[in-house]
């Protein structure tokens, strides 16, 4: 899941990007209102974590702008101000939760889960494709109910590739969603990545769930096809 985090104390940015991608998510970093204006029209961002006080415009005013453009994504906002009517601003200019700092990154981390589970469509904390098993809160897999070690991005692939299951998804898709801007479309990073997977996940002694549609992109489903 790719996160766009808002926020223009740089120590501050680095330190949740940091913890956020070690949870896998793909982060990109904006350090003022215009920025994350500019960021979030030209990329598929699944969630925003916004700061209220920035430099150019205000998170209220950029979640405003958001919304005013028809960017339905959840936005988390993140504020110094503890007042009952900070909270109602934020929440009335389109945010879907509010987040006082100081504030435990644990809690951040469950603030998103939910948010993200909410939509498009809602999403169990445990997703399941035949014997194939993701904890998306723990971001632990099982296959057969055996752990899968998987690093953050792979589990990172194979989270997305389980919450699109049976449909197909492409190259452009999973490197919006699971990948940040530093991502190179040239590379053959994705498709070495479906390959660690497949050695993982489709192991000998189980039947294969991932699946190349050649020409169209990848698929996790249960239903028995060409590879």
């Amino acid at each position: 899941m790719r996160i766009l985090l808002v926020e223009d104390d740089p120590t501050l940015a680095q330190f949740v990007a940091k913890g956020l991608r070690e949870h896998s998510y793909a982060v990109d970093v904006a350090g003022d209102g215009d920025a994350a204006v500019y960021q979030a029209a030209i990329n598929p961002y699944d969630a925003i974590v916004l700061d209220v006080m920035l430099p150019r415009r205000d998170g209220f005013s950029v979640c405003r702008e958001i919304r005013r453009r028809g960017m339905t994504m959840p936005v988390l906002m993140l504020t110094a101000r503890d007042a009952v009517s900070d909270r109602v601003a934020g929440l009335d200019t389109g945010a879907d939760d509010y987040l006082t700092k100081p504030f435990d990154f644990g809690e951040l981390l469950a603030r998103l889960r939910a948010l993200l589970r909410r939509g498009p469509a809602m999403v169990p904390p445990v997703i399941r494709v035949a014997d194939l098993e993701l904890d998306t809160h723990g971001q632990r897999a099982f296959r057969g109910g055996r752990p899968i070690p998987l690093t953050t991005k792979e589990y990172a692939l194979l989270e997305f590739l389980a919450r699109n299951v049976d449909r197909v998804v492409g190259r452009a898709d999973i490197s919006d969603h699971v990948w940040d801007d530093n991502y190179d479309p040239a590379s053959n990073l994705i498709e070495s990545y479906i390959n660690r997977l497949r050695r993982k996940v489709d192991s000998v002694g189980f039947e294969p769930l991932i699946h190349t549609r050649r020409g169209a992109g990848y698929i996790l489903t249960a239903v028995s096809q060409e590879s």
